[in-house]
């Protein structure tokens, strides 16, 4: 006899607990949503899950139970107004990473209000492009230009940014928008910021699944942040924002990064809605290089 969904959904979510996911109930009801080619809310909990189905929910319900991120197994992953294609090879974006983008979309609206009407922003790091599609499609009429090193993610941002106005770059951010310097408004980077000491620290969604270049950053995870500072150096005008994201431990040592090389003037570090240390955010002082 075949289980209700509501029996299904609970054996699930018992079995998503014991395997230490965060919100079981929740993983459980989106995958058996997308099994049935519904929504979470319109899940009848007495209807009858048929055999084909219930064999269809037991194996993603598997996959998640083994850490597989569960954007990776739905194939989709929200981020502010987006819908973003996501799988392996790909960054999952992050819900702290919405506040990056909204700090670069409110310094572009400010500028097409003072009368600049298509502002110049550059993502570096774009990973699914998450950050400069929010940018592209938050501020029309603003050029955005998105830049990442692998080949796999590159792929996921290009077929993200389909029918979008964003160039979609692939090559090392040291040199992939040198065409570019002294002319950007706004740069952002989601860069790798995680420390070679800290791998025990992260959870195994990240650590099996999300792609080894876009964690790891060294013995203090600030190399490739050093990299976006010095990249932005060179993009940003006389006044330009830089923001950048990174981890919970590092508020002082990421914005000293900035303020080390004198560039910069309103380096301030920013919290996310958790009131964790998130991101910083600078101006690019004196000439435009």
């Amino acid at each position: 006899m075949s289980p209700t969904i509501g029996v299904a959904l609970e054996d699930a979510r018992r079995r998503l607990t014991v395997a230490g996911v965060e919100s079981p109930l929740h993983d459980a009801e989106v995958l058996l949503a997308r099994v049935l080619g519904t929504t979470r809310g319109q899940l009848r909990r007495d209807a009858d899950l048929d055999d084909v189905a219930a064999r269809h929910f037991a194996a993603v319900v598997d996959r998640r139970a083994g850490r597989e991120p569960l954007q990776y197994i739905v194939g989709r992953a929200a981020f502010r107004h987006l819908d973003l294609a996501v799988g392996p090879g790909v960054f999952v974006p992050r819900p702290e990473s919405e506040l990056v983008a909204g700090t670069a979309i409110n310094e572009l609206r400010r500028l097409q209000q003072q009368g600049e009407p298509a502002p110049v922003a550059v993502d570096l790091c774009t990973g699914s492009g998450a950050i400069a599609l929010a940018l592209a499609t938050e501020v029309p009429g603003c050029a955005v230009v998105a830049v990442e090193a692998a080949a796999d993610a590159h792929r996921y941002a290009l077929h993200n940014a389909t029918g979008q106005r964003v160039d979609v770059r692939l090559g090392d951010i040291r040199t992939a928008v040198d065409d570019l310097a002294g002319r950007v408004a706004v740069v952002t980077a989601n860069p790798p910021y995680v420390a070679e000491s800290e791998r025990d620290l992260v959870a195994p969604e990240v650590r099996l699944f999300d792609p080894q270049d876009a964690l790891w950053a060294g013995v203090d995870g600030l190399d490739v942040v050093r990299v976006v500072e010095q990249v932005a150096g060179r993009l940003l005008r006389a006044g330009g924002l830089v923001v950048c994201e990174h981890s919970d431990r590092q508020d002082e040592t990421a914005p000293e990064v900035f303020r080390a090389t004198g560039r910069w003037t309103e380096v301030t570090d920013h919290t996310d809605l958790t009131d964790r240390p998130r991101f910083v955010s600078a101006r690019r002082g004196g000439l435009a290089p």
